[in-house]
């Protein structure tokens, strides 16, 4: 218990601490991982924890649509992009379709990689710029 404890406490810190750009990462990172728990779930029929999961990826893909600027022209596609990521949780969710979580883990992965690069080359500008 007093180990489950200090791990959220850590947790709670870590994300107090955190710049928006890190959260956002953290966000990917948390998706993907509730994905891959979703997908081992319905590998190993746990109907209950695979709905859980994928909830719970649900909910971070309505946040990322909810803070999303919408002012940008890209905001535009890039929403479409998370409503398609969305409609593949659900999807997957309702059909405990392995093909369509496989999906919108492969598109979120793919984003993550390139929020880490678009994260390295701003600090390495801020580096440089300085």
């Amino acid at each position: 218990m007093y180990a489950a404890n200090t791990a959220n406490a850590y947790k709670r810190q870590q994300i107090m601490t955190a710049s928006p750009e890190e959260l956002t990462l953290m966000l990917y990172d948390g998706a993907i991982r509730f994905i891959t728990e979703s997908m081992v779930a319905i590998e190993k029929q746990d109907v209950e924890k695979a709905h859980k999961a994928n909830l719970r990826a649900q909910n971070i893909m309505r946040e990322f649509m909810l803070t999303t600027d919408r002012k940008q022209e890209i905001s535009k596609n890039w929403l479409a992009v998370d409503e398609y990521i969305l409609h593949c949780l659900i999807q997957g969710n309702m059909k405990k379709d392995r093909n369509k979580l496989a999906e919108a883990k492969k598109l979120l992965t793919e984003f993550r990689e390139a929020w880490v690069s678009a994260m390295k080359q701003v600090r390495k500008k801020a580096v440089v710029g300085k």
